[in-house]
């Protein structure tokens, strides 16, 4: 396996498009990383300059540390396994997985091992005899795989693998690639718009947006200090709760105040927020860390408590999702399922704020 490493990297298309800007990024050997972002931001085709399959228009790439901009996708010793699956219609499963170790004129025995051994880590030893018409949207999944895998490349590429699966099958895929990953000790590079994938797949996250980088960090460092408004938003279902907010300082504290909120802000965090006195901020929140009064442990009154308007009430039976209306802020809590709320009531919430989260308005970076 090998290191991957993205200097300054660009790809621009007809002189204008700026599809990648200034991609500088590491993935270490045996790596688990997804670049993670919505449609368009970027990530295929750094995924597909790190193959080959797309010019670098500038910057450098390494893969082992040897640059190879100028070498060909079939040296650069990588496996990709796309989004279509793309196997050969007219193939046995056998001969689709092993198609690229005869074009390389590897004996006959090593390929009949290789094949057999990818199978059986795959569990699919009994379909080598079938074409892919006769296998389900999963088969042909881990038929892709093993194709990938009798290679024994230096990097792993997979390009949205899991998106035309069902929603169990994904699930059920997403543990068998990461206990994969784990046998086979493998550098991999991920591309996926699936947070739940990125997050319970990745040893690493690159989070994109319209071709730049936002963040890089593990599931837990986006998830718990994201960067910015976008990587906030994006990362968590349901997304993170923004409110416009002033900071004020009042009774010997500082305090968050919206056109319906009224909220302390703990001591740990005053320091970093003296220069906002008085000025616009976003306030940030997750849903899961506002909570039902009758639930909420210790709350203490009048400091991180309001009095909220229930819009919606969606019950998902290990929690319950409410959308509340506080004054005219908007914001969403997941709360205990045994919960009263009740459409059109009103209702107590208790906001946990060492959770918090305040980004500059401008820029809509994190502050904190």
């Amino acid at each position: 396996m090998a290191q991957v490493h993205l200097e300054h990297v660009w790809k621009i298309y007809d002189g204008k498009v700026e599809a990648v800007k200034d991609a500088t990024f590491t993935i270490e050997d045996k790596e688990f990383v997804v670049l993670l972002g919505p449609s368009g931001c970027g990530k295929t085709t750094t995924l597909r300059m790190i193959a080959g399959l797309e010019e670098i228009t500038r910057g450098t790439l390494k893969i082992d540390g040897k640059v190879v901009n100028d070498v060909e996708p079939k040296d650069r010793d990588i496996a990709m396994v796309f989004q279509n699956y793309a196997l050969y219609p007219h193939m046995t499963v056998f001969d689709n997985m092993a198609f690229g170790l005869k074009l390389r004129k590897v004996p006959k025995d090593e390929i009949n091992r290789r094949v057999r051994e990818a199978a059986k880590i795959l569990g699919i030893e009994q379909l080598l005899d079938r074409k892919p018409r006769q296998l389900s949207g999963g088969q042909r999944q881990r038929v892709a795989v093993g194709r990938a895998i009798v290679r024994d490349p230096k990097v792993f590429l997979f390009d949205e693998p899991l998106s035309n699966l069902d929603a169990k099958l994904r699930v059920q895929m997403r543990s068998e690639l990461k206990k994969l990953h784990h046998r086979l000790e493998a550098t991999i590079v991920y591309v996926t718009h699936d947070q739940i994938e990125a997050m319970t797949m990745a040893d690493k996250i690159i989070v994109m947006k319209d071709g730049v980088i936002q963040q890089i960090g593990t599931p837990n460092e986006i998830y718990n200090h994201p960067a910015n408004i976008f990587v906030a938003g994006f990362i968590g279902s349901p997304a993170m709760n923004f409110v416009e907010s002033t900071i004020i300082k009042d009774n010997g504290g500082l305090w968050i105040k919206s056109k319906g909120l009224k909220l302390k802000i703990p001591a740990k965090f005053e320091e970093k927020l003296t220069d906002y006195i008085d000025k616009e901020v976003i306030f940030g929140i997750r849903p899961e860390n506002i909570y039902d009064k009758m639930f909420a442990i210790a709350p203490k009154e009048g400091e991180n408590t309001a009095t909220a308007k229930v819009d919606v009430v969606e019950p998902l039976g290990s929690e319950t999702i409410l959308h509340l209306m506080v004054g005219e802020d908007k914001i969403i809590a997941v709360v205990d399922p045994k919960t009263e709320a009740k459409e059109e009531q009103t209702m107590d919430i208790v906001f946990d704020m060492n959770t918090m989260h305040i980004f500059d308005k401008e820029t809509e970076k994190s502050i904190l």
